[in-house]
Order: structure tokens, then C-alpha cells, then sequence
């Protein structure tokens, strides 16, 4: 096993918790908001202490690859400056999500992080295609 593979693994890992969790809380969210409405502060909470730590190590893991790049053609150039991009809106928006107490910004905050990190892991994918 290569150092290579691991810092894949860890990114791939990492951005599948994001990503994954997003889209399990919001559907376990939807029946909360039914069933049990005092429980959705307590879900967020704990969804926070795994989904925050894994958008670190996927930042600090795609640095990482960054720096391991050699050359990359102009169209993964572009796919690889828009994928930061995703990232940063994935991940502002998603705070913006977690800090508000807004409605508005907290639906806008969520549905905006999640498409960005599926666009993310799309860009991903053309990007190592073309590495």
C-alpha cells in the first residue's frame, strides 16, 4: 500500500461522509420534523461531529493531492478550478446552514451545500480521468 493509495482512500472516505450524510440527514430530517421536532437539534449536533471533521480531511486530503499533481491538460485545469470553487460553496453554504436560525437560509444553505458537493464529486471524477 502506497501513500498514494491512502491519501485516495482517506479523500474518497472522507467526501462519501459529507456528501452521504447530507443526503441521509435530510431525508431522517423530514421525519423528525413529523414525529419528533425536539430531536432534530440533537441529530445536527451529532451529524456535526462527523460530517465537519470529514470536510477537513477532504480539504486537507485534496490539498495534498494538489501538491501531487505533475501536469494536468487545460480542460482538468478548468474541472479542477471549478471543483475548488464547488468545494468552497459546498462548504460555506453548509456553515451558513448550520449557524442560522433562519428558515430561509437555513433551507437555501442546505439544498445549495449539498448540490455543490455532488458537483464536487463530478468534477472529481473528470479530473481524475484526466490525470
Amino acid at each position: 500500500m502506497t501513500l498514494d493509495t491512502i491519501r485516495i482512500f482517506l479523500h474518497i472516505l472522507a467526501a462519501s461522509i459529507w456528501v452521504g450524510g447530507q443526503f441521509v440527514l435530510a431525508n431522517v430530517v423530514s421525519g423528525l420534523r413529523r414525529d419528533h421536532r425536539d430531536a432534530l437539534p440533537v441529530v445536527a449536533r451529532a451529524f456535526a461531529r462527523i460530517a465537519w471533521p470529514a470536510f477537513g480531511v477532504t480539504v486537507v486530503t485534496g490539498v495534498w493531492s494538489l501538491l501531487s499533481i505533475d501536469t494536468l491538460d487545460s480542460d482538468a485545469q478548468i474541472a479542477l478550478a471549478l471543483k475548488i470553487v464547488a468545494v468552497a460553496v459546498s462548504g460555506g453554504a453548509a456553515a451558513a446552514h448550520s449557524v442560522s436560525s433562519s428558515r430561509l437560509v437555513k433551507a437555501l444553505g442546505g439544498a445549495l451545500g449539498s448540490i455543490a458537493a455532488v458537483i464536487a464529486m463530478l468534477l472529481a471524477v473528470i479530473v481524475s480521468n484526466s490525470a
